[in-house]
Parts: C-alpha cells; sequence; structure tokens
C-alpha cells in the first residue's frame, strides 16, 4: 500500500466518522480524570409482590450524567434484575451486557436503547452513534438480550466466545494485559478478570470513574468457580484502584437488603437494597478475606458474600420479603 492509498482510507474514516456523529456536531471533550460528576436514584425499581400486576417500565433508565446511562432490568420480568451500562463518546456507546430475556416482544430492551440513544444524539446534535454491544462475562443473564440487537443499523456485536471477545480488544496476554478502547474521545480500560467466569471482563470508564467487576464482585452472592484465578484477578482490581480515580465500584446485580440480609434466589420482590454502587474499601476487604479461601464454604465480607466453590443454589438464611 503506497502513501496515496493510505492518505485515502484515512480520509475515508475521517469522512464516516464526521457524518455519523453529524458534520456540524460540536465536539465533546471528555476529561480522563475519573470524576465526572452524577448522582444514582434514591432506589432503584425492584419488582412487586403481584408481578403481573407490576406497574414499573420493563426496563428502568437512569442518567447518571449527561453521557452515561444505567438501566435495570425490571425484576417482574426476570428475577436476576441485572443492571445495564452505556457509556456515551463522540463516535461510539458501549453497551456492557444485555439482560436475561432474547425476545423483544416480551421485554423491549432494543426499544429502550434506541429511545435512550436518540435522546443523547438529540441532545448533543449527533444524527446518530454506533452502538457497541458487549457483555461482562458469558452467563445468560448478561448476553440474552444480545439477540435483540442482531440487524439494528450502525451497531456491532462484540461475539460471544472467548476468542472473538479477545480479539475484539486486542487482549493477547489474557488476564493481565489491560488494553485501551476508545469511543471517541472517552476511553475504557478493560482486561481480562476470571474467577467466576474464564472470560469475564473488568471495565473502567476514565470519564466517570465506574470500575464495573461484573459478577466478581457485588452486593449480594459472588460464585467463585476457580480460587485461584478469582483472587488474582481481585489484586488486580485492588491494584488498579490503587493507581488510578475510581469513583465508584458498578456491577451488575443487587441480593441482599440493606441489613445484608440474603434474599432468596428467584425472588420478585426486593423492597429493601442497598445502592448498586460500592467503595474501593468495601472491594480490598473482599480481596482479604479472598486470600483466606481453602474450604467449599461462604465467606462474608461486608455485605458481600463469597460462595467458595459452591453451586448457585441456597441462601444463608429465611428472608421476610419471601413469598
Amino acid at each position: 500500500m503506497n502513501i496515496t492509498q493510505r492518505w485515502i482510507i484515512a480520509a475515508a474514516l475521517l469522512l464516516g466518522a464526521t457524518l455519523a456523529r453529524g458534520a456540524d456536531a460540536p465536539v465533546i471533550k471528555f476529561t480522563d480524570t475519573g470524576d465526572a460528576p452524577g448522582a444514582f436514584p434514591a432506589k432503584w425499581i425492584c419488582g412487586s409482590v403481584s408481578l403481573m400486576d407490576n406497574q414499573d417500565p420493563p426496563v428502568q433508565v437512569h442518567w447518571y450524567n449527561e453521557h452515561t446511562a444505567i438501566l435495570r432490568e425490571n425484576r417482574a420480568y426476570n428475577h436476576e434484575a441485572v443492571f445495564m451500562y452505556l457509556y456515551f463518546g463522540n463516535d461510539k456507546v458501549l453497551m456492557i451486557d444485555q439482560g436475561s430475556t432474547a425476545r423483544r416482544d416480551l421485554w423491549p430492551l432494543r426499544d429502550v436503547v434506541d429511545k435512550v440513544i436518540a435522546e443523547w444524539c438529540a441532545r448533543n446534535g449527533k444524527k446518530d452513534v454506533k452502538l457497541i454491544c458487549t457483555q461482562s462475562h458469558m452467563h445468560g443473564d448478561h448476553y440474552s438480550g444480545f439477540a435483540q440487537f442482531i440487524g439494528r443499523p450502525n451497531t456491532l456485536l462484540v461475539g460471544l466466545s472467548f476468542e472473538e471477545r479477545m480479539s475484539f480488544y486486542g487482549i493477547k496476554n489474557h488476564p493481565a494485559e489491560q488494553v485501551k478502547y476508545d469511543l471517541g474521545g472517552r476511553v475504557v480500560w478493560v482486561w481480562g478478570n476470571p474467577g467466576h467466569e474464564v472470560a469475564e471482563l473488568a471495565y473502567y470508564d476514565t470519564y466517570s470513574g465506574f470500575l464495573h467487576t461484573g459478577d466478581m464482585f457485588y452486593r449480594g452472592r459472588c460464585y467463585v468457580r476457580d480460587t485461584r484465578a478469582w483472587v488474582a484477578s481481585m489484586g488486580r482490581l485492588v491494584k488498579f484502584s490503587e493507581d488510578h480515580h475510581v469513583s465508584h465500584i458498578v456491577n451488575c446485580h443487587i441480593e441482599i437488603d440493606t441489613k445484608g440480609n440474603d434474599y432468596p434466589r428467584h425472588v420478585g420482590y426486593q423492597p429493601d437494597e442497598p445502592p448498586v454502587q460500592m467503595t474501593v474499601a468495601m472491594l480490598k476487604a473482599a480481596y482479604e478475606v479472598g486470600k483466606t479461601m481453602r474450604e467449599s464454604r461462604i465467606y462474608p465480607s461486608d455485605g458481600v458474600y463469597l460462595y467458595n466453590q459452591m453451586d448457585f443454589s441456597g441462601t444463608l438464611e429465611e428472608n421476610p420479603y419471601a413469598y
């Protein structure tokens, strides 16, 4: 390829990006210090006693700030109630996880995401922005909704296999290698985060300061499948949090109440939930507990329950909200 051909390709790529965001659209300047201000809701939708009579929207949409949206799956549609994250850059929007239901007619995630993207584009003078659908890890409650985006215009679906996921981000030394993915002025760090699931990834957004730990670490039952890998991954998360400004630890589930009681599995109503966001101190505390794990049992740590080498059944105690 000669110099002229390279210039033609570069010009075409630049033109494509310009057309995608609108020729006259202002370029958004994203900070990369991880301290962009934002706010979480006082309470998330959390199901209802009668699931058939539930009046909440299928997907709750909360704008943490003007360029970051958090979505939550309505527990009345699926008990997993997964949290999903949309990070908007000038050229792309990264969507982490797509929830538990593949059929759009039963759970209209695609329609909700279309509206969120349209709202952001209208607010920022953009014609469109490319949607990148990716996942925290390969369990069905995180990728089933992926199918709803097949055939969507201006959308890239990151593959579901381990090899496709690593290849997309350019991770060649899994899990230690940390790579940067540019959304158009907004950079997200990505690296391997195995222990709960071998292809799990960690994400750090340099704009909001969110460190996304997937199902490796959250308020509830953290199922540790590979103890050695989980401890090593937690060590990398702790080290990263010491070297970078982390505003919040974010993840995918809430499974306990505000007193630390464990909600039963498959429950459709969790009225007394703590916040989804967590602290670096909680991450470090769980890491220290994790380093002591030797037996196949539950190891508690400040509202986090490490289910070391245990199955997905059973909870710690009876809960008054079960029915």
